[in-house]
């Protein structure tokens, strides 16, 4: 169940707000999402992400790629559908080179697209939370969950931001199921 209460702090200046996630994240409040209009240069530092695994569901696509067609091939050529062609070999391991490396690539690719998509939300037919249009053209936003918290820590999230540089701190809250 996702939650449907949010406190949303915008900033206007990407140094001034990496400044205030360093300190929002000394205070230990959580930080649910950060949007930005552009990539920002140390956000995954500055809010402790770990480095991605998706080149590790790479490996592993790809190898099931690799898995599958020299398994199928080797079937056929061997069991299923064995043909002595010129008294060549009945398992030619070099002739499955090219199938072989361009199954682990579509394996890999498909894999990779698929996991990041199921991982980030994106499937089709999702419509989106958009917290605030403008952090798609100019505003920098942190969003906090606020479904737990009470009126106080509310207040102290709102103020903190603010003495961070925040240009505007508004609470946003969505309806049953809007946006899932």
């Amino acid at each position: 169940m996702e939650s449907n209460k949010f406190v949303v702090g915008l900033w206007d200046h990407e140094e001034v707000y990496l400044h205030a996630i360093g300190h929002i994240r000394k205070k230990g409040i959580a930080i649910y999402e950060s949007l930005t209009p552009f990539p920002v240069h140390g956000l995954e530092n500055a809010l402790g992400y770990r480095d991605t695994r998706l080149h590790t569901t790479a490996f592993i696509f790809g190898a099931t790629g690799t898995t599958l067609a020299l398994t199928f091939m080797t079937w056929v050529m061997t069991y299923n559908y064995p043909l002595n062609v010129g008294g060549k070999p009945y398992w030619p391991l070099p002739s499955f080179i090219p199938i072989t490396f361009e199954l682990t690539v579509l394996f890999s690719a498909w894999g990779m697209t698929l996991t990041y998509l199921v991982r980030n939300k994106l499937w089709p037919g999702r419509v989106p939370r958009i917290f605030d249009k403008r952090t798609t053209d100019d505003r920098f936003a942190l969003v906090f969950d606020a479904e737990q918290l009470t009126e106080a820590q509310k207040n102290e999230i709102k103020s903190l931001c603010t003495s961070e540089g925040a240009v505007e701190v508004k609470d946003k809250v969505f309806a049953e199921n809007e946006g899932l």
